[in-house]
């Protein structure tokens, strides 16, 4: 297990391209987005959602959008849905209720990926057979050779260019979606398994039957002008709207209906306290300094183990690794803090550590752990139906 120097004043590009060399694709770089508690709590002081309802999907120019863009910061739990949910109250109603629609969106992503694991790799309730591997994003098109270019550089994107995107790899292309998540999944320093899976297969109509339909109509109403400077402006290909297709409803999944185990899915509702700890295991689900097992620990030094076997495989992008060592270095300005490269299930069956539950289904792999704290869901699982928002949303109380 190779240590990881967490010094603000060493070049990060360097450590990344020293350190986690074969760990990572595409070039090197930084997000304009940083990582930690501190860049958590200010973009989270100066959010302003006055607008929201009416700005949110827009794209360009940059400065018309209302997007917050505190996805990065909720997806690793540096900030909580529940401390943003609450930020909000004062808002104009319809923003509120807009913003807060979309806190309940990533909470559902959530419970779903908790309840049904890895099924959520597969078409959830219709046949969406895009089979073909490939690059489904056609640069010759200024409006997608811009999004990639937003994604590739900086890591992150508004929710209107991922639908996009995702519609344009398949519905267009006819690319298999597993293969565009994953290369989207590489590159979102917010990449959640949880939401981007349910993203994608929602856009592409695994999960509605109706894909979403990707054409220039969006990008005029929503970048006017971009169009107008392609070089495909004369011939464009999505010109129209793709034909309807009619999807092939699959067999009944019985957890999309029912979750016969509740507690599975939720984890721990109290602290379980098997042993003394001598570190607190933090996770890419749990960075920030309200991690509960950090709370409970304020003596204890903070361990963050970077997978090297998954890293490896999942070949993430040096702006998702660049934000990890930035949100580790600021809180290792507050407190101890070690990193390292290789095995954090190892680490945890060698040491005595206190860790925040994650609700995935890596977290299995974890075993003997001396202490598991609660995961701070906005609102508790339930039994009911997940095979859709607005009937899980239904049996959430507000």
């Amino acid at each position: 297990m190779a240590s990881l120097p967490l010094d603000l004043n060493q070049d990060l590009l360097l450590t990344i391209e020293r350190d986690f060399k074969g760990l990572y694709s595409g070039d090197i770089g930084t997000s304009s987005i940083r990582g930690g508690q501190t860049a958590a709590n200010i973009a989270l002081a100066n959010l302003d959602i006055s607008g929201y309802a009416n700005k949110r999907s827009e794209v360009l120019p940059r400065n018309r959008r209302g997007a917050t863009v505190l996805s990065p910061y909720i997806r690793h739990n540096i900030l909580t849905l529940g401390e943003v949910y609450q930020a909000v109250e004062l808002a104009p109603f319809k923003d509120k209720e807009k913003f807060r629609d979309e806190l309940f969106w990533q909470e559902y992503a959530r419970h779903l990926y908790a309840r049904i694991g890895v099924r959520l790799f597969e078409n959830l309730r219709f046949d969406a057979n895009y089979n073909v591997d490939g690059n489904g994003w056609d640069r010759q098109m200024l409006c997608i050779d811009q999004v990639v270019a937003e994604l590739e550089t900086d890591g992150w994107l508004v929710n209107q260019t991922r639908m996009w995107l995702a519609s344009h790899w398949t519905v267009r292309n006819d690319k298999g979606w597993i293969f565009g998540q994953e290369r989207m999944h590489q590159q979102l320093i917010d990449g959640s398994r949880a939401a981007n899976l349910l993203g994608w297969q929602w856009t592409v109509g695994a999960g509605t039957g109706k894909p979403y339909g990707f054409a220039k109509w969006q990008v005029d109403k929503r970048a006017p002008g971009l169009c107008n400077k392609c070089s495909l402006k004369s011939n464009c290909p999505i010109q129209e709207f793709p034909d309807e297709t009619s999807s092939h409803q699959l067999d009944r999944e019985p957890l999309l209906d029912n979750d016969p185990d509740t507690s599975a899915t939720t984890g721990p509702t109290i602290p379980i306290i098997n042993n003394k700890a001598e570190y607190v295991l933090l996770t890419i689900d749990s960075l920030g300094d309200n991690d509960a097992a950090l709370v409970a620990n304020p003596l204890l030094p903070a361990v963050f183990v970077f997978n090297e076997s998954a890293l490896r495989k999942l070949q993430l992008s040096s702006r998702r690794l660049a934000f990890y060592l930035q949100t580790l270095e600021d809180l290792s300005t507050r407190r101890q803090v070690q990193a390292y490269l290789g095995d954090p299930y190892k680490f945890a069956r060698d040491n005595a550590v206190a860790v925040t539950y994650a609700p995935v289904p890596s977290f299995k792999k974890f075993k003997d752990l001396a202490q598991i704290f609660p995961y701070p869901w906005l609102r508790q699982p339930h039994v009911g139906s997940v095979k859709s928002f607005s009937s899980w949303r239904n049996r959430v109380a507000k």
